[in-house]
């Protein structure tokens, strides 16, 4: 599969105007946009939807910023259950699955590139995702 799935963290940042980072999470997704699909996923659409009052708007952004919806394959919820397990091995704190292992997974299963300013988790348990970050 061809494409990047976007975080969320950059969504948000255009959707909320941020000042620090609303300027390169924007152009990154033009020039993603120009040669490429833009996806999201469900872990993402709860993510983003902090940012709206309601369900229609948060729908019309999406269609208008060119997003394709994309379900997570059950191949990568598995891998999202392996990596969880590694992290906890590593002494990971965190005592529900990450939103960030669901799409790391996802990205790594259907090969796809992931826009994100969060690198760390990522190519950590997720080493064969190219990621694009600043």
């Amino acid at each position: 599969m061809k494409g990047v799935l976007i975080d969320s963290n950059i969504i948000l940042d255009i959707f909320l105007n941020d000042q620090k980072w609303g300027e390169w999470s924007e152009s990154k997704l033009e020039e993603y946009n120009s040669i490429t699909s833009l996806y999201i996923n469900s872990i993402i659409y709860s993510e983003i939807s902090i940012g709206f009052k309601r369900i229609e708007e948060l729908d019309y952004a999406i269609i208008q910023a060119g997003f394709k919806m994309l379900e997570i394959p059950k191949e990568a919820l598995f891998l999202a259950g392996k990596a969880f397990i590694n992290y906890k091995k590593r002494k990971g704190d965190k005592k529900s699955l990450l939103p960030d292992f669901y799409i790391g997974a996802q990205a790594a299963v259907l090969n796809l590139e992931l826009l994100t300013r969060d690198v760390s988790r990522y190519r950590t348990y997720f080493p064969t995702v190219k990621l694009i970050s600043p």
